[in-house]
């Protein structure tokens, strides 16, 4: 067998463990994010004070007449009484309805005369800093094609007591009920790749499809199941209330009996009732390797990236512009990919359903062209009573429905979200953090599974990733308990990472780096300084303080990802490309994966 010489960038909030007998490491990265943008805005106590001498315009009136799902819209604004708290919201759908209001308390309470959180919305003077004195303005907002129309609101008092002060026109793209944002996954089996998109239509108005070939081949196409949800599938506010927004319609379809390391192109389609047909455009993908297979292979794995808006709204708290950063450097080195593990906190979008949408959007790039897996995370999952292992309100409502439906994952049932999928000699396990996984529950005996039934003669890098973190250094949070780790998971899944000799376990959660020495049962193994026998353990909070194993680097928050590959190149895991941090694992028979 060839021995291979891998690398690995270490991510934005992934904490990587480099298992071996008796000794197991810890790569962690965690910062502290804001909230999300849209709790911020107190749309529900919304009063009117529309001004003859306010207005507010949009356009152009009709996007995407190119076929473009991205359009820039211009949103000019006049105020006789400006302010610096007067903000503009853009609405989609355009009409505001009160009487559709969901009451969540009391039915007979007064229904507010807005309902619905806009989907993006910028400070007046962000971009005009004479508007306090001219009362004139105009912003430039990015939109994607969402299945509806748009308008724009200019509003004052701020986003704790919006006062509506004018409404423009509406705005649409031309076909808003188009197939987009195509997200790849990895199917059950490794030569079948599946395809998830959304559009606005329903079974009843026209049959979902993907055709696709080998270049040159005969066209094959393949049905596609559609999934939607309602209001009611979500467990809570904002989510049921104030976050909702009509997720349109969600399609799979099975691109089956693969081969090997072979470019394949594809198109979505949705044939009409009339007989027309209306497509997407045209993307292409490289089927996985078979298992064993002895090719280069390029790993990317990283988790709690979030989203941000190009245009710079919705830029309150800061709140994840650094996914950008990272979206855009992965879009780059497309090229350099061959799959990707987002290991959970997905979007972030913590129960306002629009953020998923621009999610799906912002990854297209590299969803529509390299398998896109992501692990469930607490801003997925958590919400009191709705079976998450932890109960808190972290998901916003949404209680894991978004994520196991806005993309496909391969396991047995998609709300209980942990699995297995090959790609040549990587085997992975995927646990999902947000159920238990304590010895002798349900996950426990799938991960017990998935660890030991992998032929390791043909698949020696066995891999387990999650969401939370086992085992990390911390003077906060868990340290002032006395306690480094996640509650009643650590013990017994470090006794099967040693029993069936894992390589490397990534999670995600926590959003900083730290680097100590080697450790088993909280305990440094080695004195050695350089050079391990062993492996190490990498973790650190966001404060400066040193824990009593750790030596702490800070990392610059959603530029890098980590990666496993075949051959020697140079990784970065800053703004400016440097290598932060860098070591190998070596076994002796195959060669090393080195990490930086």
């Amino acid at each position: 067998m060839k021995k291979y010489h891998f690398f690995l960038r270490v991510a934005v909030a992934v904490v990587v463990l480099l298992l071996s007998s008796f000794n197991w490491p810890t790569v962690l990265c965690h910062s502290a994010i804001g909230e999300q943008p849209l709790s911020k805005i107190a749309i529900h106590t919304t009063t009117f004070a529309l001004s003859d001498s306010a207005s507010i315009k949009a356009s152009p009136l009709v996007l995407g007449l190119k076929g473009d799902d991205t359009e820039w819209v211009a949103v000019d604004f006049e105020n006789d009484k400006p302010s610096n708290d007067d903000w503009i919201g853009v609405f989609s759908p355009a009409k505001f309805n009160g009487s559709e209001c969901y009451m969540e308390n009391d039915p007979k309470e007064q229904a507010p005369y807005i309902c619905s959180a806009p989907i993006k919305y910028q400070f007046a003077n962000s971009s005009n800093s004479d508007y306090t004195k001219t009362g004139k303005a105009s912003l430039k907002f990015q939109l994607i094609n969402q299945r509806a129309d748009f308008s724009f609101v200019l509003f004052g008092g701020g986003l704790s007591n919006p006062k509506l002060v004018a409404l423009s026109n509406s705005i649409s793209f031309a076909n808003p009920k188009a197939p987009l944002y195509p997200r790849l996954a990895q199917g059950k089996s490794w030569n079948e790749m599946t395809v998830t998109w959304t559009s606005g239509y329903n079974i009843d108005e026209a049959v979902p499809f993907v055709e696709w070939s080998q270049k040159g081949q005969h066209k094959v196409r393949s049905p596609a199941g559609t999934l939607t949800f309602h209001r009611n599938s979500m467990c809570g506010s904002p989510a049921r209330t104030v976050g909702w927004r009509d997720p349109g319609f969600i399609h799979t379809s099975f691109l089956k009996d693969l081969w090997p390391n072979t470019v394949y192109a594809y198109k979505i389609g949705h044939l009409l009732s009339n007989g027309s047909y209306v497509w997407s455009k045209m993307y292409s993908f490289k089927s996985s390797p078979y298992p064993g297979q002895d090719s280069l292979q390029r790993v990317i794995i990283f988790g709690d990236m979030g989203k941000a808006e190009r245009d710079g709204s919705n830029e309150y708290s800061n709140y994840q512009p650094g996914s950008l950063n990272t979206t855009d450097q992965l879009i780059n080195d497309i090229n350099n990919i061959d799959i990707v593990f987002h290991i959970g906190d997905i979007a972030y979008a913590n129960g306002y359903i629009s953020q998923w949408d621009q999610f799906t959007a912002q990854v297209e790039p590299i969803a529509s062209t390299v398998p896109y897996m992501i692990a469930s995370g607490n801003h997925e999952r958590d919400w009191p009573g709705s079976g998450s292992f932890y109960d808190t309100m972290d998901s916003g409502g949404e209680c894991g429905v978004l994520a196991e439906t806005m993309f496909y994952v391969p396991a047995e049932n998609r709300a209980k979200f942990w699995y297995s999928t090959d790609y040549g000699m990587f085997h992975f396990c995927i646990a999902d953090s947000e159920h238990d996984w304590r010895e002798g529950s349900e996950q426990y005996k799938f991960i017990e599974h998935c660890l030991a039934s992998v032929d390791r003669q043909k698949q020696p890098w066995l891999i387990f990733a999650a969401h939370r973190v086992l085992g990390y250094s911390s003077d906060k949070y868990y340290g002032l308990e006395g306690s480094f780790d996640e509650p009643m998971g650590r013990e017994s899944l470090q006794r099967l990472w040693q029993k069936y000799k894992v390589d490397i376990a990534f999670y995600g959660h926590v959003h900083n780096y730290e680097r100590s020495c080697p450790i088993y049962q909280n305990k440094c193994v080695s004195s050695e300084k350089t050079h391990y026998s062993g492996t190490e353990d990498l973790t650190c909070q966001s404060s400066a303080r040193l824990t009593r194993v750790g030596v702490c680097t800070r990392i610059t928050i959603g530029v890098s990802a980590s990666s496993l590959h075949s051959t020697t190149r140079r990784f970065f895991s800053n703004t400016r490309r440097a290598v932060m941090e860098r070591f190998m694992i070596l076994l002796p028979s195959l060669g090393t994966i080195e990490m930086s």
